[in-house]
């Protein structure tokens, strides 16, 4: 057991009891259901009232009672509200708003971490755990077609990475470390980190802070876009 208490909050009965048994038979304590982001706010707010809350809240972004970006809403909300929360958000679509909107938060030390991926990343259930933990501790994860959509539709200086770099940024908003694009790409640690480099000064981000290089990206294409 990993000690992780999780709220998974979808619609559809079906996909919400494959994540939870998926999540269950992975070691996580799935604490509450919910099918509407109304109770879902509710539930969570009940639990954090009694010292008890739960470490991951996953929600759809589609939810009732309006079926909009109900579950979205509340995920940020409930952000805002116990920043040390960490969120994970699921979609069908890619809607590089949406994303932008939870990426938005502001976040600090001991913050919980934040992730915005399509439905599809579940059936990939080593990379999904993985985005999980990632997320548990402080870290950020984005879908890499959504990472794509913010990149396409911000009007920053993304024009001026090169393909490679363009790449490696695309594998860096996932969360991944220099290590880890280095053996997606067949490429050396210092050759990655040249690129990573490289990204940083052509975009105007501060390469200093490691542990919070996807969060000023993100909030980089967000300001832009």
């Amino acid at each position: 057991m990993n000690g992780q208490r999780v709220v998974v909050a979808d619609d559809s009965a079906i996909l919400r009891e494959g994540l939870v048994g998926l999540l269950e038979r992975q070691g996580y304590g799935v604490v509450a259901q919910e099918s509407r982001a109304d109770a879902l706010r509710q539930t969570v707010g009940r639990l954090a009232e009694a010292g008890e809350l739960p470490d991951v809240v996953i929600t759809d972004v589609r939810m009732p009672p309006s079926m909009t970006n109900d579950g979205l809403q509340a995920a940020i909300d409930l952000k805002q509200a116990h920043p040390e929360l960490a969120v994970l958000v699921l979609s069908q679509y890619v809607s590089p708003v949406y994303a932008q909107q939870l990426f938005s938060l502001p976040s600090g030390p001991g913050a919980g971490g934040s992730g915005y991926l399509l439905k599809d990343r579940v059936a990939d259930v080593a990379d999904f755990i993985g985005s999980l933990r990632l997320i548990s501790g402080g870290g950020v994860v984005i879908d890499p077609d959504v990472a794509r959509a913010m990149m396409t539709s911000s009007r920053s200086g993304l024009g001026n990475l090169s393909p490679r770099e363009f790449e490696v940024l695309e594998l860096m908003a996932q969360g991944l470390s220099n290590t880890q694009i280095a053996e997606r790409l067949y490429l050396s640690g210092a050759a990655v980190a040249k690129h990573v480099s490289n990204i940083f000064l052509k975009l105007g981000l501060d390469p200093k802070e490691e542990n919070r290089r996807v969060r000023a990206i993100l909030a980089f294409l967000s300001d832009a876009g």
